[in-house]
């Protein structure tokens, strides 16, 4: 595969929703098929997404403040991930700290403050329910009927396959997971030229036609750092199951060792204990000396 310039830390997801210059329209589409709405003017949203670098410089994250009621954070992701409810509480968090400055939250009168809904579209390849809840409460250590701080992420399959409800409300969406689509298609045929097809292939079938028409180089090099984002985490995957299945060895030959250790004593007392019991000894003085019960004791022949 050819080497690009890698300076592009956004996904396609984000640049298409978040910081192209039809972000707002596509965003505002995927907000009215969310909520089933009909906004029409694009005045209504206000990009507040943070300025952070992220793992491997791979931003993720497409964030809007929404008629100055509503905060929708959505993340893309390809990997199955359960601990986004913590993620996206730690995220908010700092939203909120952007909103407000600190005297606001010292005063008396009672902060009006947007209400966060939280999104993942994932398009994996991996099996996943086509619409499911994340809580942040289902990684607490302590169950309980009710807890004082919970968050829900809603995960929604955007894999063309799945005939999402929501890619037939969001022409963006849909566009975008059939340029997925073609994407995987042409990489799995040809690793070398597999992204500069995928582009081709969908503008002359009018997938992101005008988008990838304008920013197809800037398109590429967004691939290639989620490729080597996904392929990263694999990676890792991979090495912590492999620790993780050491240590499980070594754990088990070391208690294996403590068993036998502890076996082989506990024989050695009932040899012991049968031998004095055959010299008449007392079983309650031969219990006292091997460490035996006097039941124990008792039971030998």
């Amino acid at each position: 595969m050819k080497t690009h310039n890698r300076r592009y830390k956004d996904s396609v997801f984000v640049d298409l929703f978040s910081e192209d210059e039809k972000a707002k329209v596509h965003f505002l589409a995927l907000y009215n098929a969310l909520h089933d709405t009909d906004y029409q003017s694009t005045s209504i949203l206000k990009n507040i997404r943070l300025k952070q670098v992220l793992y491997m410089s791979f931003a993720n994250d497409v964030s809007y403040l929404v008629d100055n009621t509503i905060i929708v954070l959505a993340e893309h992701q390809s990997t199955i991930n359960p601990n986004m409810p913590l993620r996206c509480l730690e995220y908010v968090s700092r939203l909120y700290e952007t909103l407000f400055m600190s005297k606001e939250k010292y005063s008396r009168q009672h902060l009006a403050i947007p209400t966060p809904e939280f999104y993942v579209f994932y398009n994996g390849k991996q099996p996943y329910n086509t619409d499911t809840l994340l809580q942040l409460s289902d990684s607490f250590t302590q169950k309980q009927d009710h807890y004082a701080l919970e968050l829900s992420v809603k995960v929604i399959n955007i894999n063309y396959d799945t005939e999402s409800r929501i890619l037939k409300r969001c022409k963006p969406l849909e566009q975008y997971s059939l340029f997925v689509d073609a994407v995987r298609r042409n990489i799995a045929l040809d690793r070398e030229h597999g992204f500069e097809k995928a582009i081709k292939e969908c503008i002359k079938k009018d997938i992101l036609k005008d988008y990838l028409q304008r920013k197809s180089k800037e398109v590429i090099n967004m691939l290639i750092g989620e490729y080597d984002y996904e392929t990263d985490i694999a990676v890792q995957r991979a090495e912590e199951r492999e620790i993780a299945f050491a240590e499980g060895m070594s754990k088990g030959i070391s208690q294996g060792i403590e068993r036998g250790i502890e076996q082989g004593a506990y024989q050695t007392k009932l040899e012991t204990a049968a031998a004095f019991k055959r010299l008449g000894i007392d079983s309650a003085k031969i219990a006292e000396g091997t460490g035996l019960t006097i039941s124990q004791v008792e039971a030998l022949n």
